[in-house]
């Protein structure tokens, strides 16, 4: 089986609702059996691109489209049997509430014979390294263990076109690791579109590199070592990942050993989800001071995101304490976060979902970051300042307008993050707070976390992004292994 052809000539998209196009004047080929590595800066129409080809965009319904945009000669949504797309958001591909029966999905429904599935889910889930059996939750995996599973789902198809939108971006080392022997596997039958910002580990995958512009289409193709030496510089400036371009670093400006005063201490902490045969977090503890940038690090599935919900007072512990001291939390000190009015938490612990979405209240991105500080009594003028310094910052004043479920997935981290800071919180809890970034916005929003730190206040920071370690953080904390760790030398990041 031969990989699928795909042909774009003059194409565009534009999405409902939205007065510019995401993808503009679009002239590309890619023949089958190439790998291809689609780069470009934040809102290049990379995501948008990609749910094209796989025929899940409708001029009918969701947008209007331009020019022409074939697979193997077809329309894409007549060629969808040929595609497997792996979104950006692996949550929004789960649908069924056990992780075998999600993979057999696929397969089911193309009326493979029924004693060839289990077969195939289960090579697919072996080949991903899912950590668990076919009977495992679904609503009880990490964002990591889900994206594993959504790539499986899609492997388990075998695709003449395998369409992948940052496959590793949520994943251990030891995960991305996995998941790229997994696609180099499918690879010898099928044609390959990658979209990584961790292109140093993406280049052996791949042997083309296509950069899109903003509604300018292709602005450079060929070979990636060719890419980078003529381009690099240039793609680098606008914003694109390029291998071997150090990053600033950010650790504390005073280059202070201690830490500050003591703001928030978890002693043994444990948690346990109704239903599952293992706890999510075990016997744990931790302190937060002021003035320090903590990383927290670790495989997939080793509860990161579970001790930030405790931090963040959004969820009791089932073992252990959670207190704030008097510094932080004043009179309800007395009581552990999560029991405090939501107004009170909000103002002192400002949290950052792994799934921005959870977060958004409003309908348009304008609203959303002035509905903390207005809530709180902050003057209507000042809102107003910090809100368009915000979205100059971080890339999203045309978007001002926009309704923040519409956005793509690098724009919503950046929306929810902002979100966070408008509220000024002393404690900020952020799960993967980089993701999908170009490299401009990324040294955007760590400089903006960084200053938060540099005024004495936290940062709590869960991360796969070794950059982000590298960058800001004061002090590592490693769960599934070691206890504290110190912080990576800059002569270690990799982009």
């Amino acid at each position: 089986m031969s990989g699928a052809r795909v042909v774009a000539r003059g194409w565009g998209w534009r999405h409902a609702g939205r007065r510019t196009q995401a993808v503009r004047d679009l002239d590309l080929t890619i023949e089958s059996g190439e790998r291809v590595l689609l780069l470009g800066p934040s809102g290049s129409g990379k995501s948008t691109l990609l749910a094209a080809i796989a025929g899940l965009l409708d001029p009918a319904q969701a947008g209007a489209a331009e020019g022409l945009l074939t697979v193997d000669g077809l329309d894409p949504r007549s060629a969808r049997d040929r595609s497997g797309l792996v979104l950006q958001d692996p949550e929004t591909q789960l649908v069924m509430a056990r992780a075998g029966d999600d993979v057999a999905f696929g397969p089911e429904n193309r009326a493979l014979p029924a004693t060839e599935i289990w077969p195939t889910v289960d090579a697919a889930l072996a080949a991903v390294g899912f950590p668990y059996g076919r009977d495992r939750r679904t609503d009880q995996l990490s964002g990591g263990e889900q994206q594993r599973l959504a790539l499986a789902g899609v492997l388990a198809l075998s695709p003449r076109l395998l369409l992948l939108d940052e496959p590793t971006a949520n994943l251990d080392p030891a995960g991305a690791a996995l998941v790229r022997d997994a696609v180099a596997a499918v690879q010898r039958s099928a044609t390959t579109i990658l979209v990584e910002h961790r292109v140093a580990d993406a280049l052996p995958l791949v042997d083309r590199v296509v950069v899109l512009e903003p509604g300018g289409g292709v602005v450079a193709d060929g070979p990636p070592a060719s890419i980078f030496a003529e381009h690099g510089d240039r793609l680098a400036a606008g914003g694109v990942w390029v291998p071997d371009r150090p990053l600033p670093v950010r650790k504390r400006l005073d280059g202070r050993d201690g830490s500050g005063a003591e703001l928030l201490v978890a002693t043994e902490i444990g948690f346990r989800h109704r239903g599952s045969p293992r706890p999510a977090l075990a016997d744990f503890s931790v302190e937060l001071h002021a003035g320090e940038a903590l990383a927290v690090v670790g495989p997939n599935g080793s509860g990161k995101s579970t001790l930030a919900t405790l931090l963040a007072g959004l969820t009791a512990p089932t073992d252990g304490t959670v207190r704030a001291r008097a510094a932080l939390g004043g009179e309800d000190a007395t009581r552990p976060p999560h029991r405090w009015r939501a107004r009170d938490l909000a103002a002192r612990i400002g949290t950052v979902f792994q799934d921005p979405e959870h977060q958004f209240l409003t309908g348009r991105v304008r609203d959303e970051l002035a509905f903390g500080p207005a809530r709180n009594g902050v003057a209507t003028a000042t809102v107003a300042r910090q809100v368009d310094e915000l979205l100059d910052r971080l890339q999203l004043t045309h978007l001002a307008e926009t309704n923040p479920f519409t956005l793509s997935g690098g724009e919503k981290r950046r929306l929810s993050v902002a979100t966070a800071l408008t509220t000024s919180p002393t404690v900020l809890v952020l799960d993967e707070p980089t993701f999908g970034q170009d490299r401009r916005t990324w040294v955007e929003l760590i400089e903006l976390l960084a200053r938060h730190r540099d005024d004495g206040g936290v940062i709590c920071a869960v991360t796969h992004d070794q950059a982000v370690v590298t960058s800001l953080a004061d002090r590592v904390l490693k769960l599934g292994g070691e206890d504290v760790l110190p912080p990576i030398t800059a002569a270690e990041v990799s982009t």
